[in-house]
């Protein structure tokens, strides 16, 4: 078993998507003890969160919550509600305007969350795996609002006010594009495999190949010149 005592401590948002595994390898390779975080927010694509359990255990997190908070009281989103998921939409659709699969502050409450469990643990960095390039049109997967999440940890907290902490908010993914992504996890010895990253996955647990999520993954492995190793759904081969 490694040793974690002489290791610092953070906090690691896995939703059990590519871009979350990635970054938890990151924070493995920069030296972290890691915990990571999952939520259960009443979202469609449940089945994330299986893959969430998966990445934790093979990469041997020191320890994995999964918190339940069910965001489809509020709906607006067709991630949480009985809305469509949009499906085949061209690139330039895809990287203009703020999709009907962005979930109200979903990315506040997660960090929130995130900031929690950190102070709890004594820890004072959280990993995020936000991407500004490859993405589509979320807000709270900006710059600023990284940046202004963070100042929001120091000022929101009894460890920032003591002064006994001082909170850094990582996200390591910002600017780099999808196929980037996929090299930097494959070079950590991310399985990919193991991931979920489609909004509307099969009962039998294919990818659909036709939302957002699955058009921009299948785009990256494309681009980084390696086969995605998930299974999907035949009408989309």
């Amino acid at each position: 078993m490694t040793d974690t005592s002489s290791r610092p401590r953070a906090v690691v948002l896995l939703s059990g998507g590519l871009d979350s595994a990635t970054v938890l390898a990151v924070a493995l390779r920069d030296g972290f003890d890691v915990a990571a975080l999952s939520v259960r927010y009443g979202q469609r694509h449940v089945a994330e969160l299986d893959a969430a359990a998966r990445i934790a255990q093979r990469m041997g997190v020191s320890r994995h919550e999964i918190v339940d908070l069910d965001l489809r009281a509020f709906g607006g989103s067709a991630l949480t509600a009985d809305i469509p998921v949009p499906k085949d939409r061209a690139d330039d659709a895809i990287g203009s305007g703020i999709p009907v699969t962005y979930v109200p502050a979903r990315n506040t409450v997660f960090l929130a969350l995130a900031l929690a469990f950190a102070e709890s643990l004594g820890a004072a960095d959280i990993f995020i795996g936000v991407n500004a390039l490859d993405y589509s049109g979320y807000p709270d997967c900006r710059p600023a609002f990284i940046e202004a999440f963070e100042r929001l940890a120091n000022l929101a907290t009894k460890a920032g006010v003591d002064g006994t902490s001082r909170f850094a908010i990582h996200a390591p993914l910002l600017h780099l594009s999808k196929a980037g992504i996929i090299a930097l996890g494959l070079s950590l010895g991310v399985d990919y495999g193991d991931t979920c990253s489609c909004y509307d996955p099969l009962v039998t647990g294919e990818a659909c190949g036709h939302c957002d999520a699955c058009l921009l993954r299948l785009r990256g492995f494309e681009a980084a010149g390696v086969r995605d190793p998930i299974a999907y759904a035949a009408s989309s081969r």
